[in-house]
């Protein structure tokens, strides 16, 4: 089956609003998506530091295997280009492809490469390249996309067809923003010095390159020129790892880093008070929750909702966000994103700790209950230690317990976590994508799953009517949040420190993305 060439109107970029992502694929499948190519005026000069808040893994040198979790896009927005990605102003921006387009009946998207487009090691990007990348990857919903891809035809030089076996609403958000997939690798390369060899010395398409990597200490990235956006403005850029929120502090405003990520509570206000320096709120699509993996136990207090229920009865969210992220971050008792399509707004969270004890009292529990490890990412141990207050004050007793990032996501998603997990996702995507990971049958982070939001999900993934399908994916979240199967806590807002010798840092350029991006676009101030 052939794309279809009539097209019958173009764009260059989506709107990126609450209706972005919808609009971009209902114009996508009348026409083609391009995207400017910006010229830089002058080389590449100095260099940037940031004050990273996790130890930086090799797992992420590699979109292979991007987790649903947005950390690994911290790398490749530098390291790597895709074929659509997410772009200041678009959803899903047209890069290391020049154009796109989508067969009418839905079951082909058509991709022409940007000519030009090379790799680190000067090798062209290439329709193999692009066949091999999503081929090869082994990420979050992975299987999903593979089971629904019927063939990956490469007829010419610069083309790339993606033939499916029925139509599916999210191909593009899943393989342009939700998903590793579409970034892509050199396939020569990877196959020359192997799967370790590359995390050793990846070699991308983005704008800057792999110069060296001391594990628990920094990454250093330098600016290829051979980009095809546009030079980088500045030459090197350097990754610390600097796991500690107050030496990041401190670091930051001795000038031995530019940036500093996830300065919180006092420091935050610190940080707003020093001379120089300038705090950098962004809400992001990241939202934080409590999860109770034995909900699906019998045995277990946390298969009683009334037990779940009180929990999220029992935090402080107000105050926890106003000691934390200074209020920025807004409570809206969703583990969806407000701003994604098919976001259901759900009632008002309500903390109110009388009503928490009598639940448990209710469930058998009048003095409470020794529940266990609270497992989270050791970056937001403080927001454990500040939920574990409001949980210990209605009696649910738990200890904490942090594991480095890697680590935590990689316990999480192999199921070996029990009692609570303080789970968190920033992933790019839609409703669909996030309710696919996290709260459906099969899913990377779902432990188990209700009969119900398992049909509903089948059934949305193949409506074409955009109406009906946001009342599944409205009705899915709803029972979520009837059944207490999660305890949202608040939809992240990321506060950074940035340096005064920065001129753009980045920070939320790209809708919804917790760091700097794209770097191309990073600069220094000119003194």
């Amino acid at each position: 089956m052939a794309v279809q060439d009539d097209i019958a109107g173009s764009f260059a970029t989506a709107p990126d609003n609450g209706m972005g992502r919808r609009r971009l694929l209902a114009l996508a499948a009348l026409g083609l998506a391009t995207a400017p190519n910006v010229a830089w005026s002058g080389p590449p000069q100095g260099q940037l530091t940031w004050a990273v808040h996790f130890s930086l893994a090799p797992t992420w040198f590699d979109p292979a295997e991007t987790p649903a979790m947005i950390t690994p896009f911290l790398l490749m927005y530098a390291l790597h280009d895709a074929v659509v990605k997410p772009m200041p102003g678009s959803a899903a921006a047209p890069c290391l492809a020049e154009a796109w387009k989508a067969s009418p009946d839905g079951l082909a998207y058509q991709f022409t490469l940007r000519a030009g487009a090379k790799f680190h090691n000067g090798e062209p990007v290439t329709p193999e390249d692009v066949k091999f990348s999503f081929e090869r990857y082994r990420g979050t919903a992975a299987t999903l996309m593979k089971e629904r891809v019927a063939a990956i035809e490469t007829p010419d030089a610069r083309t790339v067809r993606f033939v499916l076996k029925k139509p599916w609403p999210d191909f593009l958000t899943f393989y342009s923003s939700a998903t590793g997939a579409g970034w892509i690798v050199p396939k020569k390369y990877v196959e020359q010095v192997g799967e370790d060899g590359f995390k050793k010395a990846p070699v991308g398409a983005g704008p800057y390159r792999f110069v060296s990597f001391t594990p628990g200490v920094e990454l250093v990235l330098e600016a290829f020129d051979g980009y095809w956006r546009k030079p980088p403005a500045v030459k090197r850029l350097v990754f610390k790892v600097v796991p500690e929120e107050a030496t990041r502090l401190a670091a930051l405003k001795r000038g031995e880093v530019d940036l500093a990520y996830s300065i919180r509570g006092e420091l935050a206000e610190e940080l707003k008070r020093t001379p120089g320096l300038t705090l950098k709120p962004v809400v992001i699509q990241g939202t934080f929750w409590l999860y109770f993996p034995d909900q699906w136990d019998a045995k277990s207090p946390w298969h009683d909702q009334r037990v779940r229920d009180a929990a999220r009865f029992a935090i402080d969210y107000k105050s926890i966000s106003e000691a934390l992220t200074l209020g920025h971050s807004p409570i809206t008792n969703n583990i969806i994103p407000d701003g994604f399509d098919y976001y259901w707004k759900a009632p008002a969270a309500v903390y109110d700790a009388a009503k928490a004890k009598k639940l448990l009292a209710d469930a058998g529990l009048r003095s409470g209950f020794d529940a266990g490890d609270y497992y989270c990412d050791a970056s937001y141990a403080n927001l454990g230690e500040a939920v574990i207050n409001s949980l210990q004050e209605v009696g649910i007793r738990v200890k904490l317990r942090p594991l480095e990032r890697a680590a935590f996501f990689k316990s999480y998603s192999e199921k070996k976590l029990k009692n609570i997990i303080q789970g968190s996702s920033g992933a790019f995507g839609n409703a669909a994508t996030r309710l696919e990971t996290f709260a459906v049958k099969g899913g990377a982070y779902s432990y188990g799953s209700y009969p119900e939001i398992d049909t509903l999900f089948a059934e949305q993934a193949i409506e074409l009517d955009q109406t009906k399908r946001t009342e599944k994916l409205h009705r899915i979240q709803q029972i979520i949040h009837e059944r207490s199967v999660y305890a949202p806590i608040w939809q992240l807002a990321f506060l950074n420190g940035q340096g005064k010798r920065v001129g753009e840092s980045g920070l939320g350029l790209v809708r919804g993305h917790a760091y700097s991006a794209p770097y191309e676009d990073v600069t220094i101030k000119q003194t």
